[in-house]
Protein backbone atom coordinates (compact mmCIF):
# COMPACT_ATOMS: atom_id res chain seq x y z
CA UNK A 1 0.00 0.00 0.00
CA UNK A 2 1.42 3.25 -0.77
CA UNK A 3 0.97 6.09 1.15
CA UNK A 4 -0.16 9.47 -0.08
CA UNK A 5 1.87 12.71 1.53
CA UNK A 6 -0.53 15.37 0.86
CA UNK A 7 2.29 18.74 1.41
CA UNK A 8 0.60 22.15 2.17
CA UNK A 9 2.37 25.12 1.47
CA UNK A 10 3.22 26.83 4.53
CA UNK A 11 2.96 31.16 3.88
CA UNK A 12 4.31 32.97 6.41
CA UNK A 13 1.68 35.69 8.76
CA UNK A 14 3.48 38.31 7.22
CA UNK A 15 2.67 37.76 3.90
CA UNK A 16 -0.44 37.33 4.69
CA UNK A 17 -1.24 40.19 6.60
CA UNK A 18 0.84 42.21 3.83
CA UNK A 19 -1.60 40.72 1.21
CA UNK A 20 -4.59 41.63 3.40
CA UNK A 21 -3.12 45.10 3.79
CA UNK A 22 -2.84 46.09 -0.12
CA UNK A 23 -6.28 44.58 -0.40
CA UNK A 24 -7.50 46.78 2.39
CA UNK A 25 -6.22 49.54 0.74
CA UNK A 26 -7.60 49.04 -2.71
CA UNK A 27 -10.98 48.59 -0.90
CA UNK A 28 -10.52 51.52 0.59
CA UNK A 29 -9.96 54.10 -1.94
CA UNK A 30 -11.39 55.04 -5.24
CA UNK A 31 -8.51 54.23 -7.56
CA UNK A 32 -5.39 52.40 -7.40
CA UNK A 33 -1.88 52.89 -9.79
CA UNK A 34 1.32 50.82 -10.16
CA UNK A 35 4.36 52.94 -10.72
CA UNK A 36 7.64 51.72 -11.58
CA UNK A 37 10.37 52.99 -9.13
CA UNK A 38 13.74 51.54 -11.14
CA UNK A 39 16.70 53.94 -10.08
CA UNK A 40 14.94 55.66 -7.07
CA UNK A 41 16.89 55.25 -3.69
CA UNK A 42 15.47 54.27 -0.56
CA UNK A 43 15.61 58.11 0.70
CA UNK A 44 14.00 58.96 -1.66
CA UNK A 45 10.76 56.99 -1.85
CA UNK A 46 10.64 57.63 1.99
CA UNK A 47 10.81 61.73 1.27
CA UNK A 48 8.01 60.99 -2.06
CA UNK A 49 5.87 58.92 0.42
CA UNK A 50 6.08 61.99 3.16
CA UNK A 51 5.36 64.69 0.07
CA UNK A 52 2.08 62.64 -0.70
CA UNK A 53 1.11 61.66 2.43
CA UNK A 54 -2.21 64.57 2.15
CA UNK A 55 -3.01 62.93 -1.12
CA UNK A 56 -1.82 60.23 -1.51
CA UNK A 57 -0.63 56.72 -0.04
CA UNK A 58 2.73 55.16 -1.81
CA UNK A 59 3.35 51.42 -0.87
CA UNK A 60 6.70 48.99 -1.83
CA UNK A 61 6.09 45.72 -1.60
CA UNK A 62 6.94 42.78 -3.22
CA UNK A 63 6.09 41.50 -6.96
CA UNK A 64 4.55 38.06 -6.12
CA UNK A 65 2.53 39.68 -2.92
CA UNK A 66 0.87 42.57 -5.17
CA UNK A 67 -0.16 40.13 -7.66
CA UNK A 68 -1.58 37.20 -4.95
CA UNK A 69 -3.93 40.16 -3.48
CA UNK A 70 -4.70 41.19 -7.22
CA UNK A 71 -5.74 37.89 -7.31
CA UNK A 72 -7.80 37.80 -5.17
CA UNK A 73 -9.89 40.56 -5.01
CA UNK A 74 -11.32 39.28 -8.62
CA UNK A 75 -13.19 40.99 -11.14
CA UNK A 76 -10.72 42.79 -13.70
CA UNK A 77 -8.70 43.64 -10.92
CA UNK A 78 -6.16 41.12 -11.79
CA UNK A 79 -5.58 42.71 -15.26
CA UNK A 80 -3.23 45.05 -13.13
CA UNK A 81 -0.87 42.28 -12.98
CA UNK A 82 0.29 43.67 -16.08
CA UNK A 83 1.90 46.10 -15.21
CA UNK A 84 3.62 44.77 -12.48
CA UNK A 85 7.32 44.30 -13.47
CA UNK A 86 10.70 44.98 -12.22
CA UNK A 87 11.17 47.20 -9.07
CA UNK A 88 7.12 48.30 -8.24
CA UNK A 89 5.26 50.67 -6.05
CA UNK A 90 1.69 50.76 -5.19
CA UNK A 91 -0.40 54.04 -5.02
CA UNK A 92 -3.72 54.75 -3.57
CA UNK A 93 -5.58 58.06 -3.68
CA UNK A 94 -9.35 59.68 -3.93
CA UNK A 95 -8.21 61.75 -6.37
CA UNK A 96 -8.73 61.69 -10.06
CA UNK A 97 -6.57 59.52 -12.15
CA UNK A 98 -5.20 62.91 -14.46
CA UNK A 99 -4.86 64.22 -10.91
CA UNK A 100 -2.59 61.68 -9.97
CA UNK A 101 -0.61 61.52 -13.34
CA UNK A 102 0.09 65.25 -12.67
CA UNK A 103 1.21 64.81 -9.36
CA UNK A 104 3.90 62.19 -9.89
CA UNK A 105 5.17 64.11 -13.17
CA UNK A 106 5.62 66.63 -10.75
CA UNK A 107 7.60 64.71 -8.43
CA UNK A 108 10.52 63.59 -11.47
CA UNK A 109 13.57 65.42 -10.71
CA UNK A 110 16.86 65.45 -13.57
CA UNK A 111 19.24 63.18 -12.60
CA UNK A 112 22.61 62.66 -14.00
CA UNK A 113 23.43 59.61 -15.86
CA UNK A 114 25.73 55.68 -15.17
CA UNK A 115 28.05 54.43 -17.36
CA UNK A 116 26.13 51.51 -19.33
CA UNK A 117 23.26 53.07 -18.96
CA UNK A 118 20.97 53.64 -22.26
CA UNK A 119 20.21 56.86 -23.08
CA UNK A 120 17.17 57.38 -23.13
CA UNK A 121 17.12 60.58 -25.58
CA UNK A 122 20.10 61.84 -27.84
CA UNK A 123 22.63 63.48 -25.05
CA UNK A 124 23.63 66.52 -26.12
CA UNK A 125 26.55 68.70 -25.27
CA UNK A 126 26.07 72.69 -25.43
CA UNK A 127 28.74 75.14 -27.42
CA UNK A 128 29.97 77.94 -24.58
CA UNK A 129 32.74 77.82 -21.68
CA UNK A 130 32.51 75.86 -18.57
CA UNK A 131 33.85 76.67 -14.96
CA UNK A 132 36.99 74.67 -15.23
CA UNK A 133 40.38 75.84 -15.33
CA UNK A 134 43.10 74.31 -17.68
CA UNK A 135 44.45 70.96 -16.56
CA UNK A 136 43.94 67.30 -17.13
CA UNK A 137 40.56 67.78 -17.16
CA UNK A 138 40.90 69.22 -20.57
CA UNK A 139 42.37 65.82 -22.03
CA UNK A 140 39.11 63.90 -20.07
CA UNK A 141 36.99 66.26 -22.00
CA UNK A 142 38.52 64.83 -24.90
CA UNK A 143 39.04 61.44 -24.51
CA UNK A 144 35.20 60.88 -23.38
CA UNK A 145 34.28 62.76 -27.08
CA UNK A 146 33.39 66.14 -25.81
CA UNK A 147 35.29 68.52 -27.98
CA UNK A 148 37.09 71.23 -25.78
CA UNK A 149 39.74 73.65 -25.67
CA UNK A 150 41.04 76.79 -23.45
CA UNK A 151 39.71 79.97 -23.87
CA UNK A 152 40.15 83.11 -22.03
CA UNK A 153 41.91 80.85 -19.16
CA UNK A 154 39.00 78.52 -18.98
CA UNK A 155 38.15 75.18 -20.44
CA UNK A 156 35.80 75.74 -23.04
CA UNK A 157 33.45 73.63 -25.55
CA UNK A 158 34.36 74.40 -28.80
CA UNK A 159 30.93 72.99 -30.15
CA UNK A 160 27.20 71.84 -30.25
CA UNK A 161 27.93 68.26 -30.21
CA UNK A 162 25.23 64.77 -29.65
CA UNK A 163 27.65 62.92 -27.71
CA UNK A 164 25.44 59.60 -27.20
CA UNK A 165 22.14 58.67 -29.43
CA UNK A 166 19.11 57.74 -27.90
CA UNK A 167 19.15 54.12 -27.20
CA UNK A 168 22.59 54.27 -27.33
CA UNK A 169 24.73 52.84 -24.11
CA UNK A 170 26.65 55.95 -22.37
CA UNK A 171 30.66 55.22 -21.78
CA UNK A 172 31.29 55.76 -18.39
CA UNK A 173 34.18 58.07 -19.08
CA UNK A 174 31.41 60.51 -20.96
CA UNK A 175 28.92 59.61 -18.07
CA UNK A 176 31.52 61.22 -15.48
CA UNK A 177 32.09 63.91 -17.30
CA UNK A 178 28.58 64.74 -18.22
CA UNK A 179 27.88 64.63 -14.50
CA UNK A 180 30.65 67.47 -14.02
CA UNK A 181 29.13 69.69 -16.65
CA UNK A 182 26.11 69.11 -14.88
CA UNK A 183 24.42 67.87 -17.61
CA UNK A 184 21.33 65.66 -15.91
CA UNK A 185 19.91 63.59 -19.37
CA UNK A 186 17.89 61.28 -17.09
CA UNK A 187 14.34 61.98 -14.91
CA UNK A 188 13.70 60.57 -11.71
CA UNK A 189 10.29 59.84 -9.98
CA UNK A 190 7.59 57.39 -9.59
CA UNK A 191 6.66 56.26 -13.30
CA UNK A 192 3.33 55.99 -13.40
CA UNK A 193 2.28 52.45 -15.75
CA UNK A 194 -1.49 52.04 -15.57
CA UNK A 195 -4.44 53.32 -13.23
CA UNK A 196 -7.69 51.61 -12.10
CA UNK A 197 -11.01 53.08 -11.68
CA UNK A 198 -14.26 51.59 -11.28
CA UNK A 199 -13.71 48.40 -13.60
CA UNK A 200 -11.41 51.28 -16.04
CA UNK A 201 -7.83 50.69 -16.58
CA UNK A 202 -5.91 53.99 -17.57
CA UNK A 203 -2.70 53.98 -18.87
CA UNK A 204 -0.13 56.97 -18.51
CA UNK A 205 -1.05 58.23 -22.44
CA UNK A 206 -4.90 59.01 -22.09
CA UNK A 207 -3.97 61.07 -18.74
CA UNK A 208 -1.40 63.44 -20.59
CA UNK A 209 -2.82 66.97 -20.37
CA UNK A 210 -2.20 69.94 -21.93
CA UNK A 211 -3.95 72.60 -19.54
CA UNK A 212 -2.64 75.51 -21.68
CA UNK A 213 -4.44 74.29 -25.00
CA UNK A 214 -7.22 72.88 -22.43
CA UNK A 215 -8.16 76.49 -21.09
CA UNK A 216 -7.07 77.87 -24.37
CA UNK A 217 -10.01 75.59 -25.97
CA UNK A 218 -12.49 76.10 -23.60
CA UNK A 219 -12.17 79.98 -23.41
CA UNK A 220 -12.33 79.97 -27.36
CA UNK A 221 -15.58 77.49 -27.01
CA UNK A 222 -17.49 80.33 -23.94
CA UNK A 223 -16.79 82.96 -26.79
CA UNK A 224 -18.21 80.86 -29.24
CA UNK A 225 -21.14 80.73 -26.98
CA UNK A 226 -21.06 84.24 -26.14
CA UNK A 227 -21.10 85.19 -29.81
CA UNK A 228 -24.02 82.56 -30.76
CA UNK A 229 -26.49 83.79 -28.07
CA UNK A 230 -25.96 87.33 -28.71
CA UNK A 231 -26.32 86.96 -32.61
CA UNK A 232 -29.24 84.75 -32.12
CA UNK A 233 -31.05 86.91 -29.35
CA UNK A 234 -30.62 84.26 -27.14
CA UNK A 235 -31.23 85.76 -23.44
CA UNK A 236 -28.75 84.12 -20.73
CA UNK A 237 -27.00 85.78 -17.79
CA UNK A 238 -23.86 86.29 -19.34
CA UNK A 239 -25.08 87.94 -22.36
CA UNK A 240 -28.61 89.88 -21.27
CA UNK A 241 -27.10 93.15 -20.73
CA UNK A 242 -24.97 92.95 -24.05
CA UNK A 243 -28.17 91.68 -25.37
CA UNK A 244 -30.02 95.29 -24.03
CA UNK A 245 -27.28 97.68 -25.40
CA UNK A 246 -27.54 96.24 -29.04
CA UNK A 247 -31.26 96.30 -28.84
CA UNK A 248 -30.88 100.07 -27.26
CA UNK A 249 -28.46 101.01 -30.25
CA UNK A 250 -30.30 99.17 -33.35
CA UNK A 251 -33.61 100.99 -32.35
CA UNK A 252 -32.00 104.26 -31.74
CA UNK A 253 -30.56 104.04 -35.03
CA UNK A 254 -34.05 102.87 -36.54
CA UNK A 255 -35.86 105.95 -34.62
CA UNK A 256 -33.13 108.72 -36.08
CA UNK A 257 -33.12 106.68 -39.82
CA UNK A 258 -36.91 106.97 -40.00
CA UNK A 259 -37.10 110.42 -37.99
CA UNK A 260 -39.48 109.20 -34.68
CA UNK A 261 -39.97 112.04 -32.47
CA UNK A 262 -38.76 110.21 -29.06
CA UNK A 263 -37.11 111.90 -26.06
CA UNK A 264 -34.49 108.90 -26.41
CA UNK A 265 -33.70 110.60 -30.67
CA UNK A 266 -34.15 113.94 -30.07
CA UNK A 267 -30.29 115.03 -29.56
CA UNK A 268 -29.62 113.02 -32.64
CA UNK A 269 -32.19 114.30 -34.59
CA UNK A 270 -31.72 117.44 -33.67
CA UNK A 271 -27.69 117.34 -34.36
CA UNK A 272 -28.38 115.60 -37.95
CA UNK A 273 -31.11 118.68 -38.59
CA UNK A 274 -28.12 121.05 -37.65
CA UNK A 275 -25.53 119.44 -39.94
CA UNK A 276 -27.80 118.89 -42.87
CA UNK A 277 -29.24 122.73 -42.58
CA UNK A 278 -25.63 124.29 -42.26
CA UNK A 279 -24.55 121.99 -45.35
CA UNK A 280 -27.58 123.64 -47.39
CA UNK A 281 -27.17 126.98 -46.36
CA UNK A 282 -23.26 126.78 -47.04
CA UNK A 283 -24.06 125.57 -50.75
CA UNK A 284 -26.51 128.56 -50.80
CA UNK A 285 -24.42 131.08 -49.35
CA UNK A 286 -21.68 129.75 -52.59
CA UNK A 287 -24.09 130.82 -55.13
CA UNK A 288 -25.53 134.37 -53.47
CA UNK A 289 -24.33 135.22 -50.37
CA UNK A 290 -27.66 137.28 -49.64
CA UNK A 291 -29.28 133.83 -49.61
CA UNK A 292 -28.35 133.60 -45.99
CA UNK A 293 -29.50 135.76 -42.51
CA UNK A 294 -26.58 137.21 -40.37
CA UNK A 295 -27.40 135.02 -37.67
CA UNK A 296 -26.95 131.81 -40.41
CA UNK A 297 -23.66 133.17 -41.55
CA UNK A 298 -22.01 133.49 -38.46
CA UNK A 299 -22.73 129.94 -37.60
CA UNK A 300 -21.19 129.08 -41.00
CA UNK A 301 -18.24 131.02 -39.93
CA UNK A 302 -17.56 129.38 -36.65
CA UNK A 303 -17.76 126.28 -38.35
CA UNK A 304 -15.84 126.82 -41.48
CA UNK A 305 -13.19 128.50 -38.72
CA UNK A 306 -13.87 125.52 -36.85
CA UNK A 307 -12.51 123.43 -39.78
CA UNK A 308 -9.55 125.64 -40.51
CA UNK A 309 -8.08 125.43 -37.26
CA UNK A 310 -8.42 121.71 -37.15
CA UNK A 311 -6.82 121.48 -40.91
CA UNK A 312 -4.22 124.03 -39.59
CA UNK A 313 -2.91 121.64 -36.41
CA UNK A 314 -3.03 118.63 -38.98
CA UNK A 315 -0.79 120.22 -41.13
CA UNK A 316 1.55 121.65 -38.26
CA UNK A 317 1.48 117.85 -37.21
CA UNK A 318 2.70 117.13 -40.45
CA UNK A 319 5.56 119.62 -41.07
CA UNK A 320 7.08 118.35 -37.37
CA UNK A 321 6.91 114.38 -38.33
CA UNK A 322 9.37 115.56 -41.66
CA UNK A 323 11.33 117.55 -39.82
CA UNK A 324 11.97 115.22 -37.53
CA UNK A 325 12.64 112.57 -40.44
CA UNK A 326 15.59 114.61 -42.21
CA UNK A 327 16.96 115.51 -39.11
CA UNK A 328 17.66 111.38 -38.55
CA UNK A 329 18.81 111.49 -42.13
CA UNK A 330 21.31 114.30 -41.69
CA UNK A 331 22.22 112.39 -38.77
CA UNK A 332 22.59 109.40 -40.41
CA UNK A 333 24.78 110.77 -43.02
CA UNK A 334 27.30 112.36 -40.78
CA UNK A 335 27.58 109.34 -39.45
CA UNK A 336 28.46 107.72 -42.66
CA UNK A 337 30.51 110.33 -43.59
CA UNK A 338 33.07 110.26 -40.47
CA UNK A 339 33.47 106.24 -40.87
CA UNK A 340 34.02 107.27 -44.50
CA UNK A 341 37.10 109.24 -43.19
CA UNK A 342 38.02 106.58 -40.66
CA UNK A 343 38.92 104.07 -43.08
CA UNK A 344 40.24 106.51 -45.39
CA UNK A 345 43.24 107.21 -42.68
CA UNK A 346 43.08 103.68 -41.16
Amino acid sequence: MVEENHHTEHVPQWKKDEIENIKELIQSHSIFGMVGIEGILAAQIQKMRRDLKDVAVLKVSRNTLIGRALSELGENIPEMKDYVDSQTALIFTNESPFKLYKLLEDTKTPSPIKGGAIAPSDIVVQKGPTSFPPGPILGEFQSAGIPASIEAGKVAIKEKKVVCKEGEKVPQKLATMLAKLEIYPLEVGLDLRAVYEAGTIYKPDLLVIDESKYFADITRAAQNAFNLSVNTAFPTGATVSTLLAKAFAEAKNLGVNAVILEPGVMDALLGKAHAQMTSVASKAADKDADAVDDELREVLGAAASAAVTVAAAATVEETEEAEEEEEEEEDSSEEDGMAGLGSLFG
